[in-house]
């Protein structure tokens, strides 16, 4: 392909020139390094995608399985992930292969005939219009495979590190410029079963719920559990069911089920409702065969029937909502520089049904990174991140808050439901949280509070698009799409109209002060760096 940039380049422009920064980027895992990330899930993946606009920065990121996830359990991905996707130039690729949801129907029991089921209402899945995006279903794995893409497409060449298993770590004070010295396992390959002791100036733990650098640095999950079981089956099915490829909540006199169709117009996902549990069942729940979740569930469809002739993948679990007091390794209140992080599984934990894991996983260290990345490169100084766990705890809490009501509602038995509407209204007058689009951060030192100033745009929230059309071209196109996730800043300016034609406006003047030695973009890009002008 043939790409205008500095002449015309034989290429692809979503490679970019790799970096000549000096620095030594060994095959092998080194010794030393910047940050080290632990686990390549969501989390681990979209700050290995962040931090790979900085080639300066020298990040490297572990996992103890022997190669790239093939299947994986989550497939919801929200509006606001789709916009992030589209900083880092893939949103539009996925969105292709993805199963696109447009509305969620509801069912409920017949109030003729309690036994079978009759569709009740239809809800669009985004009422508000809120998003340019649309919310889809795919599969863990390709999220993954995309941002390992832009990551080794990257100036820095940032390719995972396969089988290596953390073990521990410990803090070295008198070796300031890698503090933290973590003892790594290899579990496979010539060296399995052996150590080897690395250093870094950051850690990471994207490693799970039951994640080892949180116990490493003393937090804890705490919370509880709701004491209801679901099984979760990928199935392939002959059916009668009308909705079967579209998203539906069922409730009916045997139980509930959330019925979501997977891409490829073929399998569909389930999440059925096996009742509830004993406070001392100690997990036994979880050996429920998948035959009594396929029988459970034709009992819900009741009149119409499931004959499942392929199971992709099943599971059972428990509904349980915890969360850590912290996401870093600084006491409260403490002015001390974090430098151990954890994000998403290993710092919260919920229900699937409200299709948030993947998606508030990647948000954290989509959070993380920019801020990494600004202050090992020297932009920022490193109180920044203090930040992090400031802002991402309260949204955590946020999102443990709204799945206990949802989770609930979605397990109440259906001859408790004295209005058959409820859990439709419900659905759409908080479209916009599960969304992505109600995290709001609080004044601090990066969120201003001179809201006045900013007419329409809520400060601490993010960017909203809109159409518009581009002075110098005249070409139509989002504005919301003209940023990148590269490590550099944007600079939005709405413009005044003239008071007469010809004459100076408040835009001509802000314009004139941002091209001069004094403004803010010759001030704060490095002389390394081309500046981005909006």
């Amino acid at each position: 392909m043939q790409f205008h940039h500095h002449g015309y380049v034989s290429g692809d422009p979503h490679t970019q020139p790799a970096a000549a920064t000096g620095i030594n980027r060994p095959t092998d895992l080194p010794k030393t390094m910047d940050v080290l990330i632990v686990g390549t899930g969501p989390a681990g993946m979209m700050l290995a995608a962040s931090l790979s606009a900085y080639p300066e920065v020298m990040t490297r990121i572990i996992d103890r399985r022997p190669g790239r996830l093939e299947i994986g359990q989550a497939d919801g991905i929200q509006a606001r992930s789709v916009e992030t996707f589209q900083a880092f130039g893939f949103a539009h690729r996925i969105t292709e292969e993805a199963y696109r949801i447009t509305e969620m129907n509801f069912w409920a029991p017949d109030p003729h005939n309690p036994a079978h089921i009759i569709r009740t209402s239809r809800a669009d899945d985004d009422p508000h219009g809120i998003s340019e995006f649309p919310h889809l279903i795919v599969n863990q794995a390709r999220v993954l495979d995309y941002l390992a893409e832009y990551a080794a497409n990257s100036p820095a060449r940032l390719h995972p590190d396969y089988g290596y298993e953390f073990v521990s770590l410990e803090k070295t004070p008198n070796d300031p410029d890698h503090p933290i010295h973590v003892t790594l396992r290899h579990t496979s390959g010539p060296h399995k079963d052996t150590t080897t002791t690395v250093r870094t100036k950051y850690l990471i733990g994207c490693d799970g719920a039951r994640s080892k650098v949180r116990a490493a640095i003393g937090r804890k999950l705490t919370g509880d559990s709701a004491l209801h079981a679901w099984g979760v089956v990928d199935v392939l099915a002959v059916t009668d069911f009308p909705d079967i490829r579209t998203k539906c909540a069922i409730q009916s006199s045997a139980g509930s089920i959330l019925h979501i169709p997977r891409e490829g117009g073929h399998l569909f996902r389930s999440y059925v409702d096996l009742g509830t549990t004993a406070p001392d069942d100690a997990g036994r729940i979880r050996n429920t065969p998948i035959e009594t979740i396929i029988d459970k569930a034709n009992q819900i469809l009741s009149p119409y029937t499931l004959e499942v002739k392929n199971v992709a993948w099943w599971s059972v679990y428990e509904v349980g909502h915890r969360l850590t007091d912290k996401f870093d390794d600084t006491p409260h209140n403490s002015t001390h520089t974090p430098r151990i992080f954890i994000a998403g599984d290993a710092c919260h934990t919920h229900s699937a049904k409200a299709g948030q894991g993947m998606n508030v996983s990647m948000q954290d260290t989509f959070n993380l990174g920019w801020k990494l990345g600004q202050v090992l490169t020297g932009l920022s100084p490193e109180s920044l991140l203090h930040t992090y766990s400031n802002e991402r705890h309260v949204i955590a809490q946020n999102l443990i808050d709204f799945d206990k009501k949802w989770s609930s509602l979605m397990a109440k038995p259906a001859h408790e439901w004295e209005d058959q509407g409820e859990l439709a209204r419900f659905y759409t007058s908080t479209a916009e949280f599960p969304a992505g689009f109600m995290t709001q951060y609080q004044p601090s030192t990066i969120t201003n509070q001179h809201q006045h100033l900013a007419t329409g745009y809520p400060i601490g929230k993010r960017f909203t698009s809109a159409h518009v059309i581009r002075v110098c071209d005249t070409n139509p196109l989002h504005l919301g799409h003209q940023h990148r996730a590269d490590g550099r800043w944007r600079i939005y300016a709405f413009a005044d109209t003239p008071p007469h034609p010809g004459t100076p406006s408040h835009m001509s003047d802000w314009a004139t002060y941002m091209a001069s030695p004094h403004s803010p973009v010759a001030r704060f890009t490095p002389a390394t760096k081309t500046s981005t002008h909006s």
